[in-house]
């Protein structure tokens, strides 16, 4: 039997990663279009969105799909990318263009966690005024050197996104030349804010490295 979608429960897009984590879309009508343009059912004003992205459609028996419309940096859905159509099941994750992460939701059940619900004894916190970072309440001590702040805080600030080398280069070295900054600089950098941040919570990765995109971080 085919899966079926809860009569009791609107379906609702969720992103829970990315800078438009926390946004809901509840799923009115279809067709529906994610994209970059004013025109679109749901705007993603990110320039590695295409102006027309995905596209939602219902077929004959109410059960939901999803279209890549040959966008200029793909979609994958679970980590599959994605060709064409493909019908859409309860929790499928939708990572359009590796940037914005959206959950397909047609139950209570598998409604995403808030991100203020994630386990607060693993959340990095940052003081910004005082440059201070926090695992859970416990302090990072020593404090990271400028360098090391200025890359978490640019990953923090995507919250969830990838951050490109290019970002790292313009946020942790604004004054230089980026040809100058060598790759070797880049990768020794984000190894030694991971094992700083290790420290305090060796069981965690909070920096992921997208290969062939850039760097992202994953609260606990």
């Amino acid at each position: 039997m085919e899966p079926t979608m809860s009569e009791n429960v609107t379906p609702k897009l969720v992103a829970t990663r990315g800078k438009f984590a926390r946004q809901s879309w509840v799923i009115e009508r279809t067709p529906l279009v994610i994209g970059r343009e004013a025109d679109c059912d749901i705007i993603l004003n990110d320039p590695k969105i295409s102006r027309q992205h995905v596209r939602l459609t219902q077929t004959a028996d109410g059960r939901f799909q999803v279209e890549d419309l040959e966008s200029r940096n793909g979609t994958w859905v679970n980590g599959m990318r994605l060709k064409g159509s493909r019908l859409l099941e309860d929790g499928d994750e939708l990572d359009l263009a590796r940037m914005v992460t959206i959950v397909f939701v047609a139950s209570e059940i598998t409604e995403p966690l808030a991100p203020e619900e994630i386990q607060e004894s693993y959340r990095l916190r940052l003081d910004r005024n005082a440059r201070r970072v926090f695992i859970g309440d416990r302090e990072i001590l020593p404090p990271l050197s400028v360098p090391q702040y200025r890359l978490l805080e640019l990953l923090f600030d995507a919250n969830g996104g990838i951050c490109t080398r290019e970002d790292v280069v313009s946020a942790v070295w604004p004054d230089d030349v980026s040809d100058g900054i060598s790759e070797q600089a880049i990768d020794a950098l984000v190894r030694r804010l991971r094992d700083r941040i290790s420290e305090y919570a060796p069981d965690h990765q909070y920096i992921v490295t997208v290969r062939g995109h850039g760097f992202r971080l994953e609260q606990g």
